[in-house]
């Protein structure tokens, strides 16, 4: 078989153009959306994490009075869950390629069970914090798994919504959280059950994945072609099924051949990989840096700091902040696949831009006239402003680009490395707000996270390219073509070797 140009290959978004008969939609796969609802309970478990343990250290902190007495105590509980999904992460991605998708979810559930077991027994916060450490290396291998795993399993045409299906899950699960926290204050062993119960939906994903199919693309790859072809046979009908199989075993086999070359170094090395990976992991780094666990990990200290002194008020502005976030990833779902992932993102840095300014701007007349409220109201109306714009472009894309922007054969191993940036960059922010908003004001905090979004805006303005609707082919040309400046050779080689 000789390999044509990118609009002619079968799969190809120019294919499909000519066959429009054969695109998938949303809704219309059940088979789709299970795979994609299964692997993102990888999510919620991550999204839940992040969340749960702001209310539960207040609890921590009556039941143990060492953890009372030490702030570093208290931020070890905290942050010992974000080490955790760093090597996670970084290990995740090593696993995925070596041992599957499939395999990789399964051992995630494991630790993270075993990990919420840990933390509900814990007789003492050093044992507690090995908990937290267990949970979130279940974290950091499911943070890189799951996105990769919907990605493959995925028409292109719908790749997008179905990977940021995952996004939602994460927003989902941080709302859950903090339902949870609100649900179980009155019940003895309060933290114990806020904690513990995060195995529940571990254990429910280990028992609905044993039932489903390792992905096809990772199949192919090593050459269990029968396997592979069932899998798809679940996924796309009988009049695109045989183009699909076709063009997957020819890449397949053009990815086997670049195999042997696969190495850490090599992502740096190899020109049109590191381009790649420059923008997947600054997309990763830009949506921890602009701001957005800040606003999930501290938005009660927020609501507080902007004048409203009530727990109970606090709890409930950020249950409402929590709400927003996941709705406006609903919004992501709709229009990643229909805008594009380069438009929503930058319509999206736009949006938290001016968001952080108006936040920044209420803390700073708040603090030279304290006897009005209505800057008070300001930075709340700022905070809701700054969730509607974040949670549908800098949520979702940064995940659905880094499931997509890799060769096969670099997925696992590039995925593992920008989720890692990702989590690093998670820390770095979650150690440093509040002692940057003491040393400089909450004000000139906002602004410097709105200096960070300027940045983010004019990175993804150069470097994103657009990927909606192409293969994972013809995205590795569009690396190509700006590493080399055309990609004529490698599709000429390309001829050679599927002739020979």
């Amino acid at each position: 078989m000789t390999l044509g140009s990118a609009s002619s290959l079968p799969g190809s978004s120019g294919y499909l153009d000519l066959h429009p008969d054969r695109k998938m939609f949303y809704f219309r796969n059940p088979y789709i959306l299970g795979l994609t609802v299964v692997a993102g309970i990888g999510g919620l478990l991550f999204g839940y994490d992040t969340g749960v343990i702001s209310g539960a250290l207040l609890y921590i902190k009556d039941d143990f009075e060492v953890v009372r007495n030490s702030s570093f105590l208290q931020e070890t509980i905290v942050s010992m869950a974000l080490v955790g999904a760093m090597i996670g992460a970084a290990a995740g991605g090593w696993i995925n390629d070596a041992y599957g998708r499939k395999k990789a979810t399964l051992l995630a559930d494991v630790v993270f069970a075993l990990g919420a077991i840990v933390m509900a027994a814990a007789p003492d916060p050093y044992v507690l914090i090995l908990g937290r450490l267990l949970v979130g290396l279940g974290v950091g291998v499911a943070s890189v798994t799951a996105p990769v795993y919907i990605a493959e399993a995925s028409p292109s045409e719908i790749r997008g919504g179905l990977v940021s299906t995952n996004v939602l899950m994460i927003t989902g699960g941080q709302f859950l959280s903090y339902l949870v926290n609100l649900g179980f204050t009155e019940v003895p062993g309060t933290w114990r059950w806020m904690l513990g119960v995060s195995g529940i939906p571990a254990v429910i994903q280990f028992s609905l994945m044993l039932c489903l199919p390792e992905s096809p693309r990772w199949l192919f790859m090593k050459d269990d072609k029968e396997k592979a072809i069932s899998v798809l046979s679940k996924i796309y009908e009988v009049s695109r099924l045989d183009d699909e199989i076709e063009y997957l075993s020819s890449q397949a086999e053009e990815e086997r051949h670049k195999k042997d070359d696969v190495s850490y170094w090599q992502v740096f090395r190899s020109k049109e990989i590191r381009l790649a990976f420059i923008v997947g992991a600054g997309l990763q780094a830009f949506q921890q840096f602009t701001g957005i666990n800040t606003v999930m990990y501290y938005s009660p200290t927020i609501v507080q700091m902007a004048g409203f002194q009530s727990n109970q008020l606090a709890i409930l502005l950020s249950l409402i902040v929590a709400a927003m976030n996941a709705a406006g990833t609903v919004l992501g779902i709709y229009l990643i696949d229909k805008c594009g992932r380069r438009k929503l993102v930058l319509s999206s840095l736009f949006g938290v831009i001016i968001s952080l300014v108006i936040l920044s701007a209420a803390f700073f007349f708040e603090s030279s006239d304290s006897s009005s409220g209505i800057y008070g109201w300001i930075a709340v109306l700022g905070l809701a402003l700054y969730i509607a714009f974040f949670a549908p472009g800098m949520g979702p894309v940064p995940w659905t680009v880094n499931s997509e922007i890799y060769p096969e054969a670099y997925r696992g191993m590039c995925g593992g490395m920008s989720a890692t940036v990702n989590w690093v960059s998670n820390f770095i922010v979650a150690q440093s707000f509040l002692s940057v908003a003491e040393a400089a004001g909450t004000g000139a905090t906002f602004l410097i996270l709105a200096v960070v979004a300027v940045i983010a805006f004019i990175f993804v303005l150069v470097l994103l390219p657009e990927t909606k609707g192409l293969t994972f082919e013809e995205v590795e040309r569009i690396w190509k073509k700006r590493a080399w400046g055309s990609d004529s050779n490698s599709e000429s080689l390309l001829e050679q070797a599927s002739e020979s």
